[in-house]
């Protein structure tokens, strides 16, 4: 049940970074949906692997090119979809701040709804 909440919630998220950025669009809540599933899913099986790669650059940068792996995950998932649309490198680097501050406040709302036992 957590899970079916997070993953609607994370699709009301992202429609919320398209009204409130201009250079994120999602066209419809079904397309925003598939595209908080895509992007949940290249977290979860390509960001692990460029974490590793992107390593020392991560140490050099005292951490700040997570940033942008973040960015390139969510620029990815716009790549691969069509009714989510990012423009640019820095509107997925926008959008994926915004995406990510909301899914911190989704998982604490979560938290509170769902608690662990």
């Amino acid at each position: 049940m957590k899970l079916l909440a997070k993953w609607l919630l994370s699709a009301a998220a992202l429609l919320l970074v398209a009204s409130v950025y201009g250079g994120v669009q999602v066209q419809t809540f079904g397309a925003a949906l598939i595209a908080a599933f895509v992007i949940g899913l290249l977290n979860t099986v390509v960001r692990p692997v460029l974490l590793v790669l992107t390593l020392p650059v991560t140490l050099l940068t005292l951490g700040l090119f997570l940033f942008v792996v973040n960015a390139l995950m969510f620029w990815a998932a716009a790549a691969v979809l069509d009714g989510f649309q990012v423009r640019g490198f820095l509107g997925a680097l926008v959008g994926s701040l915004l995406y990510s501050a909301l899914g911190v406040v989704i998982e604490s709302a979560l938290e509170r709804l769902f608690p662990k036992e």
